[in-house]
């Protein structure tokens, strides 16, 4: 098992850095049963950095599980009410959220993708006012990981469950920096490197991008005004926090009418326990009009369905194949990680905050700029040491924005 100490250093990036935590903030965790002696030291810290409140929302995959296998219809197609009002309270009164994922990438693999996609669905449908806190920085909120027995084996099948799970923490500490001695100092640097990749970014602001690599040929429309974010973010109230840790994205938003041609998989994505991989999609005007997948093609097309803007995207991020993530060469079957190892696009909502002034406008403004809406926000995996990018600028001069997977861009 990983040292208390090192667990502890975990613990203090992710309340310094991931949502900044203020003196009098109320904290509302979201965390495994399995990582409770974490989640203890994550509250702990906080009470210790002068936290007012720590409240835990325990997930366990068994329970998930079973009732998925015995639930009614109708239960597993409601979302209680006590759960919106618990999360829009603490959102209200502005706390810190934080998210600590370790779920079983094959928890739900053998269930119906129809039941999962009408709990996904009453889920989205319930928290969308509590959504609006987190996709318009409105509240400091971060997704963190730890390992769990089920998670590490899927990575290392060939090792003990025990070897398995000290393995991955091992993986996960180096990634998020943890394994340096100034853990918080290592951040504030890699930010700054963030920051200079978006400034480059905004400074070009293309009107295109083209996607070339085996499998993808995509044509991806920038709409006038759109902001390049990464790293960092700033919450309403001025306070600066990472929303993912990992991290080695920058994002933007794509024109939700304005994506023609098709695109390919390069790492499998684990859904609501599920998981799809190696399938492709082919868009038209920025609607998927054609997909197909080797596994999970069925949870695919639910995730597609799952209302009008599903099949329309709603984020491009840019990912050089130098990433820490891709470097360790492992798939995680965890979106947080493997999504930080490419480049990868998003069906489904999009942050009205990469649009100038988008965070102020309401869902009509926003469809007249391109920006897509959506009850999902599905991040997949795009990129590989084989991805070209160009940018087409305004005047409709090409230049290189990646070669073989890293940037072809002064990013210094």
């Amino acid at each position: 098992m990983v040292q208390v100490q090192v667990q502890e250093k975990y613990a203090e990036l992710t309340l310094k850095k991931g949502v900044n935590l203020q003196k009098g903030q109320a904290v509302m965790i979201n965390a495994p049963i399995e990582g409770a002696e974490f989640t203890r030291i994550v509250a702990r810290k906080a009470y210790e950095m002068g936290a007012k409140d720590v409240h835990i929302n325990w997930v366990d995959d068994e329970l998930t599980l079973l009732k998925y296998e015995n639930a009614p219809d109708e239960v597993i197609a409601h979302f209680p009410e006590w759960k919106v009002k618990l999360n829009e309270t603490f959102a209200e009164d502005g706390a810190a959220v934080v998210n600590i994922r370790s779920t079983n990438p094959d928890l739900l693999k053998d269930i119906d993708p129809s039941r999962v996609a009408k709990a996904n669905k009453a889920a989205a449908e319930a928290m969308v006012n509590f959504r609006k806190y987190t996709m318009n920085d409105r509240i400091p909120w971060t997704i963190i990981s730890i390992p769990s027995k089920d998670w590490a084996k899927k990575i290392f099948p060939d090792k003990s469950a025990e070897e398995a799970v000290a393995s991955l923490w091992e993986a996960i500490l180096k990634i998020v920096r943890v394994d340096q001695d100034d853990p918080v100092a290592a951040w504030d640097k890699h930010n700054e490197t963030l920051r200079t990749a978006r400034e480059v970014l905004n400074k070009k602001n293309y009107k295109k991008l083209i996607f070339k690599a085996p499998g993808t040929d995509l044509e991806l429309e920038l709409p006038e005004g759109h902001i390049w974010k990464g790293g960092s973010a700033e919450a309403e109230t001025g306070v600066t926090f990472n929303p993912n840790m990992p991290t080695e994205e920058v994002f933007s938003v794509p024109h939700k009418y304005g994506i023609n041609g098709t695109v390919s998989s390069t790492k499998p994505l684990n859904y609501g326990g599920s998981l799809i991989d190696n399938f492709s999609l082919t868009f038209k005007e920025g609607k998927v009009v054609d997909f197909q997948a080797e596994q999970g093609e069925e949870v695919l097309k639910h995730l597609l369905d799952s209302d009008d803007g599903a099949r329309r995207l709603g984020e491009i991020a840019l990912v050089p194949d130098e990433s820490p993530v891709s470097q360790s060469g492992l798939i995680f079957y965890n979106t947080l990680f493997d999504e930080n190892a490419s480049c990868h696009i998003a069906l489904g909502k999009a942050y009205p905050t990469n649009l100038k002034g988008g965070a102020a406008m309401d869902l009509e403004e926003l469809d007249k700029h391109g920006v897509n809406d959506s009850l999902v926000h599905v991040d997949f995996m795009i990129g590989s040491d084989k991805m070209d990018i160009d940018g087409i600028t305004a005047d409709g001069n090409s230049e290189p924005v990646f070669r073989n997977g890293t940037w072809a861009l002064d990013i210094k």
